[in-house]
């Protein structure tokens, strides 16, 4: 064999070798299963599933190189995945460790109106240093999710939020689609920019407030909390000016999203979704931001499967859907195509980190049985003088 020949052989083998390792191999298989969100273990006092949380101020990383504060249950963003079964008594002892206020609010799930963690509605605050308990039975089936509900605009878009799935025992989606596998998807948006400003802000107000109700000194208009609606427009015809006309915020505008994540991460540290030849997989999609999200996958139709955690009445293929805030939908991916498929927001607007694409909300449908022989290199990437092909780009 002459020298080019088999430097041209070697680079295919290296090739071969290189490219589905970098996506298969042990290492990467183990470090992936650290981009889903962590299931979260229950003690058992009788009948009751225990659960506890908490949240604390943690340092995400989003990309490698990019960092920014954020409020984390259990110093992970996505919080823990609870996962019960339909009909189970379920308690959550919640503890907030920052210096803001807090509550949890489950959403789509069917608890006591007491439970629902909406504040001055349902229940006060979890203040500094408190404790609330929950308490409720896992109700309706599916997927669901929760959330802080105090100061919203900037508790959610700062990681306060985890996947709630509620098993169906006998479920109808593995009887018409036997799988065996499932991933949660998390999808969230954040303006990096008003997080680290407004949080700042927040706390400074925190800090104020604890001095004043730590001295006795609790004023309704300074906290901005009236008895009734009536004692609110009273108190403006007095002169009270509310927050909302002498703004507190950094900015004058709303959020604008800079960063894209699924399950915490900005593309290229999205998680894969493997697959195998002839296998069903189950996504679990949850819409945990602001923005409208247009997922398309490339070479497959998927069925849609169940609409906020339901299953839907007849299932549709598709193979792009309109996931949008608040919103939880479930498909199947059939194993039909082997390759390696990109699956994407098509508002390539969702598909940048801090304005440059590629980037935020792209993974990859990863098929384990992919030979490697169809890794070989191509003429173009020969061209680039590129030893095997890319799997990460990070300017188009």
């Amino acid at each position: 064999m002459k020298r080019r020949e088999f430097l041209q052989s070697t680079s295919l083998l290296s090739a071969a070798a290189l490219f589905p390792a970098s996506l298969l191999a042990p290492e990467a298989r183990a470090a992936n299963t650290r981009r889903f969100p962590k299931p979260l273990q229950p003690e058992m006092d009788g009948e009751v599933k225990v659960f506890r949380l908490f949240v604390d101020i943690y340092q995400q990383e989003v990309v490698p190189g990019f960092k920014f504060h954020t409020l984390a249950f259990n110093n992970q963003v996505p919080g823990p995945e609870i996962r019960v079964k339909r009909g189970d008594k379920v308690r959550v002892i919640f503890k907030n460790k920052t210096e803001l206020n807090h509550t949890i609010h489950w959403h789509g799930m069917h608890v006591p109106w007491r439970m629902d963690g909406v504040p001055y509605v349902t229940q006060m605050p979890v203040m500094p240093g408190q404790e609330f308990v929950y308490e409720f039975e896992a109700e309706p089936q599916g997927t669901h999710f929760y959330h802080c509900h105090w100061g919203t605009l900037l508790h959610m878009q700062s990681g306060m939020y985890g996947s709630l799935i509620v098993e169906e025992p006998d479920d109808p989606i593995r009887k018409r689609f036997p799988y065996q596998r499932e991933y949660t998807l998390i999808y969230s948006a954040h303006d990096s920019n008003f997080i680290r400003n407004e949080l700042n802000s927040m706390l400074e107000r925190m800090k104020e407030r604890m001095y004043l109700m730590k001295n006795g000194r609790f004023d309704k208009r300074r906290f901005a909390v009236f008895n009734t609606k009536e004692e609110f427009v009273q108190a403006v015809k007095d002169g009270y000016l509310p927050p909302y006309v002498i703004s507190r915020r950094s900015r004058a505008e709303l959020p604008q999203p800079n960063w894209f994540t699924v399950n915490g991460k900005s593309y290229p540290m999205t998680p894969n979704i493997y697959i195998k030849t002839g296998e069903n997989i189950r996504l679990r999609l949850i819409n945990a931001g602001t923005e409208e999200h247009y997922l398309h996958l490339h070479g497959h139709d998927f069925w849609q499967v169940c609409d906020d955690g339901l299953p839907v009445p007849q299932p549709w293929q598709r193979n792009t859907l309109r996931l949008s805030p608040g919103k939880t939908l479930d498909i199947i991916i059939e194993g039909k195509n082997r390759g390696i498929w990109t699956f994407h927001d098509h508002d390539t607007r969702r598909v940048t980190n801090n304005g440059l694409y590629p980037g935020g909300n792209l993974l990859a449908l990863v098929y384990e049985d992919l030979p490697a022989e169809e890794t070989e290199l191509n003429m173009m990437a020969r061209k680039m003088g590129l030893p095997n092909l890319p799997i990460v780009a990070l300017d188009e």
